[in-house]
């Protein structure tokens, strides 16, 4: 499975977003992370289209509040831009859905996977205002918040 982003890239987008150091080993728990938010944006998004009528997934569909909306703005500000092809890839390795989603949709899912990744890099930070890198702890209490939120 490909990474959705280099090393380089990721510990890039924490430090810029929050300060964090943060190494390969910290990859995959992100990817990880990244790759189940989104699809649970995409469950969520699959019962509003259903419960509209649609067979497709359309980007208003998406269970996207105030807060990711405001995240994915400011990564657009950041110009770390990211591929969508990692990102599909990493989707095609979950369950799938019962709905496909719209070309849209699908080229919204950079600018999301952006903002979740600053939502995420910000969330240490609340955490721990003194946390230069985040530690297994961190990441776990992170983790736990965004499934009570997404």
């Amino acid at each position: 499975m490909a990474a959705l982003m280099g090393t380089s890239r990721f510990e890039r987008l924490f430090r810029a977003a929050a300060g964090l150091d943060v190494d390969k080993d910290d990859l995959k728990r992100y990817s990880d992370f990244i790759n189940q938010k989104l699809y649970d944006l995409l469950l969520v998004g699959q019962a509003a289209a259903k419960a509209n009528g649609r067979d497709v997934i359309e980007p208003w569909d998406l269970p996207i509040t105030k807060g990711l909306e405001e995240s994915i703005d400011e990564f657009k500000g950041l110009e770390e831009g990211l591929e969508l092809r990692p990102i599909l890839e990493q989707l095609a390795s979950l369950p799938p859905l019962h709905l496909d989603y719209s070309v849209e949709t699908e080229e919204r899912f950079p600018e999301i996977v952006g903002g979740l990744s600053l939502a995420l890099a910000r969330t240490f930070r609340v955490l721990d205002p003194e946390v230069k890198n985040p530690q297994s702890r961190h990441w776990e209490q992170a983790f736990r918040i965004f499934d009570l939120l997404l």
